[in-house]
């Protein structure tokens, strides 16, 4: 497969947002049973310019691919829209401590390359219960990624082993199969 520009001297902010404490400290009041995303990074893949980043805005819905983009109930209304990838990517330490990947969740996300006529906003889509799902089992530790082309998948791949390959040496196998095999 064709090699892509993995983005490495396009980093900004932190990276990934890994490896905080736990955010109720273990005094079991307020907050307790709450999900933390203390470990979850946004990572967004483009497949056609061929660009892989992190976007912490992703998480409150204003990526760079979200900003001024009004979403539609129904993907059919788009007028030939461009396919993104959002992934949900987890940190965790295995056993021995050592910092690794730990879950990952794919969902698609759809844009129009082109505002409609007279609009300033341009369309898209988006399966809020997929988002919702997929972010949850990666938080769990679990692995979504078998919708995403050959493509994609590579470039989730090689951006992750480029950008640790600690923590990607450190990973399940089942975690690094998923990424090879699906």
């Amino acid at each position: 497969m064709e090699l892509f520009n993995k983005n490495r001297e396009k980093r900004t902010g932190s990276g990934f947002n890994i490896l905080s404490g736990d955010s109720t400290d273990g005094h079991g009041g307020f907050g307790v049973g709450s999900m933390s995303l203390d470990h979850l990074t946004p990572v967004i893949i483009d497949p056609v310019d061929e660009r892989v980043f992190i976007d912490m805005g992703a998480i409150h819905a204003r990526s760079e691919i979200e900003k001024k983009v009004k979403l539609l109930e129904n993907k059919e209304e788009l007028n030939d829209p461009r396919e993104y990838w959002m992934v949900w990517v987890t940190t965790g330490h295995t056993e021995e401590g050592k910092p690794k990947y730990d879950g990952i969740g794919a969902c698609r996300f759809y844009r129009e390359v082109e505002p409609p006529e007279g609009s300033r906003f341009r369309r898209g889509y988006k399966s809020m219960p997929e988002h919702v799902n997929n972010m949850d089992k990666a938080l769990k530790g679990r692995v979504v990624v078998d919708l995403m082309d050959e493509k994609s998948l590579y470039m989730l791949r090689e951006y992750l082993k480029g950008f640790s390959e600690e923590y990607w040496n450190n990973s399940n196998d089942d975690f690094k199969e998923a990424l090879t095999n699906s």
